[in-house]
């Protein structure tokens, strides 16, 4: 599933599944602003998704994730808050620059290496 998505779409996903813990009830508009871009970029993704059967969107109408979408947005947000961990906590790296690099590693970081650092902080944690 991961290969089909671009970042940019991964990136809807997220923020749609991040909108939703904030409201109960996600547009469009609320979309375009927090990614800062137009509501006509918004519904191109939007229908790109819902041909994925990755989201609901009724035109004019809210925007919700399908259990499928909602999977590869939770799967995106470990994947970033496992790379945030390890910068901030490990490396003590500045916590805007851990978050900036974390959002850019999580749509590329393969599930072999992941999962190895993921077993790797765990090892360093229980050293420590």
């Amino acid at each position: 599933m991961k290969n089909i998505l671009t970042e940019s779409l991964e990136n809807y996903l997220e923020t749609i599944a991040m909108l939703k813990r904030t409201k109960n009830l996600v547009r469009v508009k609320d979309i375009a602003k927090k990614l800062n871009v137009k509501n006509s970029s918004v519904n191109i993704a939007l229908n790109i998704l819902s041909e994925k059967d990755l989201v609901i969107h009724e035109r004019y109408g809210y925007v919700d994730l399908t259990e499928k979408g909602q999977k590869i947005a939770d799967d995106i947000q470990y994947k970033e808050d496992v790379m945030y961990k390890f910068f901030t906590e490990i490396l003590n790296v500045d916590e805007t620059v851990a978050k900036n690099d974390a959002c850019k590693i999580e749509h590329t970081i393969s599930d072999e290496t992941l999962s190895k650092l993921i077993f790797f902080i765990g090892k360093l944690k229980k050293e420590n």
